[in-house]
């Protein structure tokens, strides 16, 4: 059985952050992702989470400065003591709010990125997510969305988990940039499967929820369950409409009104 948490940056976008939690469990859900706790003080967004009662499943790392473009700093060259402070900063949120998994932001050429220093400040991570309980997730970014990212395809992904080799640093596999960045992506999760600790979804084109866009999230969400997956399907879209109004897709796993 199927397992959905709501993101809370794209979905609920109708109340504030801190009431989303709330908002997510009536319509359904049992747990939650957040790409951005930082914005909202480490107890709030604690006692907001537990007071829906929603299991809080997975945080990134802090993106860095926007205003210079950063997307993530994991990869980039000579900011490594940056990279760490955010780490740390991360570490107290996912403690605090429970979370078992953290995407860890890789960050674009732009800014000085590359695939080499991402696996070097991963290796340093790694033990240190450890210690701690946590699994590490790295995430290829479609280029269309997110220009000059350093990590765009499922096999650079494998490629760095492999180098790493722990067994803490897994895949988080999103089909919406798989698909457009690569397609074939029923194949492409049978493939990556055995890697993938966590999934994300959204239609394309517009990033918007099941039903409005070319992929059949139907077929995928059966493929999903068929292949023994039991980890958390993260729902990463931005809503046509509403968000209720969205979740049409979810009524047959109890997620929205009928």
């Amino acid at each position: 059985m199927l397992r959905f948490s709501a993101n809370l940056n794209y979905l609920f976008n109708e109340v504030p952050m801190l009431a989303r939690f709330a908002a997510a469990k009536e319509a359904g859900f049992s747990a939650v992702e957040i790409q951005t706790p930082y914005h909202e003080p480490i107890d709030a967004i604690t006692r907001a989470a537990r007071a829906a009662s929603v299991e809080v499943v997975l945080i990134n790392t802090p993106l860095g400065d926007p205003a210079k473009g950063d997307r993530g700093l994991a990869a980039l060259r000579g900011r490594e003591s940056e990279f760490r402070d955010g780490v740390a900063l991360a570490f107290d949120y996912a403690e605090a709010l429970g979370a078992k998994c953290l995407h860890v932001l890789a960050g674009t050429e732009q800014s000085g990125g590359d695939l080499a220093t991402f696996t070097k400040n991963l290796l340093w991570a790694a033990p240190e997510a450890a210690k701690r309980g946590l699994t590490l997730l790295v995430e290829p970014l479609n280029l269309q969305d997110n220009p000059g990212y350093v990590m765009n395809r499922l096999a650079q992904a494998e490629a760095v988990i492999e180098k790493v080799g722990a067994t803490n640093v897994r895949l988080q596999f999103d089909f919406y940039h798989a698909q457009v960045s690569e397609g074939d992506i029923a194949n492409r999760f049978r493939r990556y499967q055995p890697l993938t600790a966590h999934v994300q979804f959204a239609n394309v084109p517009g990033r918007h929820e099941p039903g409005r866009g070319e992929i059949d999230f139907a077929y995928l969400f059966e493929l999903i369950d068929s292949l023994g997956y039991t980890g958390w399907v993260g729902a990463e879209y931005r809503p046509s409409g509403t968000t209720q109004a969205s979740l049409a897709w979810g009524q047959r796993y109890g997620i929205g009104n009928p």
